[in-house]
């Protein structure tokens, strides 16, 4: 549903430039909620902006629904751009208009009647939960309800593709659930796709099947957030589980980072091991992460024993991914 290729994007800052983007690849198939996440600077503003043409990339190219939208001239970027809807973190309503009015205005510029626009926003203040909000203004709404508004507008349209520029991070903890719900449920309803940047780990683990990890222009890797997150090697695992730093308390003794994915998470294996391997364990630390609706834990441990090799296929035959450190 979107690919970039080769995508680079600089700003000049009085004499001297300032690169957002460095040649930066990736690819988002439809139906997927892919994050794009990084620090504040990293370039993820810059990339989505980039998708819709707000921002005219220095090299590379774009697509969206397969059609090259880094190539496209006035008109045609125009009709491209209703197949995008955009959502943003200050909301950018239309104050002197009510809801309904705000979720209209982008009916209204495609010409659609007012019959159909009136229904159309009916449905929309009931799919986004504000259908009692219809004639408040937006000094009269919360800050969920305003992005539920803003939601409600990106979509007005029926676009292919939602862009979500640091959509919650406005709001509380509890509104920004609810706002990520929202999302998976269009998402799940609507068969959107949406492309979401933030800076918040935490969104990234509640809702994205997929991620990109941006720093300082530059992508450091992008793939299925599981996958990355049961590789120790990986920027995201790392992130999630920051390895030990213990030096080895015997000469004698491996440590390892073993994680451990879905059902086996939950399951004694690492007793098991014991009990039937010459192997002893030392806990240096871990936890268990919620990543969607899966469980994926990591335990960073020092391994000592006659039978240590053994022990660690065992546990790669139970489906766990270990990691000798050296």
């Amino acid at each position: 549903m979107i690919k970039l290729e080769k995508v680079s994007k600089s700003f000049t800052n009085g004499k001297s430039a300032v690169h957002a983007l460095h040649d930066v690849s990736l690819e988002v198939e439809a139906g997927q909620i892919f994050g794009v996440v990084g620090t504040s600077g990293a370039g993820k503003s810059t990339l989505i902006r980039c998708v819709n043409r707000l921002e005219v990339p220095e090299s590379g190219r774009i697509w969206v629904d397969g059609e090259e939208i880094s190539a496209l001239e006035t008109s045609a970027l125009r009709k491209s751009r209703q197949k995008m809807g955009m959502i943003f973190q200050q909301f950018n309503l239309l104050s002197q208009r009510t809801s309904a009015e705000n979720i209209a205005y982008p009916l209204e510029i495609a010409g659609i009647a007012k019959l159909e626009r009136v229904a159309r926003v009916k449905e929309l203040l009931n799919l986004v939960g504000l259908e009692d909000k219809a004639d408040a203004y937006p000094a009269q709404l919360s800050g969920g309800q305003k992005q539920r508004v803003g939601i409600a507008r990106a979509i007005a349209n029926h676009p292919k593709v939602l862009l979500s520029d640091e959509a919650t991070s406005a709001l509380d903890p509890a509104t920004t659930d609810s706002i990520l719900e929202l999302l998976v449920d269009l998402n799940q309803k609507l068969g959107l796709t949406i492309l979401l940047i933030t800076h918040q780990m935490e969104v990234v683990k509640k809702v994205c099947d997929h991620v990109a990890i941006l720093e300082n222009g530059y992508l450091l890797e992008s793939g299925a957030i599981l996958d990355l997150i049961s590789d120790p090697h990986s920027h995201l695992s790392k992130a999630f589980f920051p390895p030990i730093q213990e030096g080895l308390l015997d000469p004698q003794a491996i440590q390892a980072a073993i994680t451990f994915l879905g059902e086996a998470a939950d399951e004694p294996i690492l007793a098991s091991m014991v009990r039937n391997y010459d192997v002893d364990v030392n806990f240096l630390g871990g936890n268990i992460q919620q990543i969607g609706k899966r469980r994926v834990g990591q335990l960073q441990v020092e391994l000592k024993g006659q039978q240590i090799p053994e022990a660690l296929a065992f546990l790669l035959e139970k489906g766990l991914r270990v990691e000798v450190r050296e």
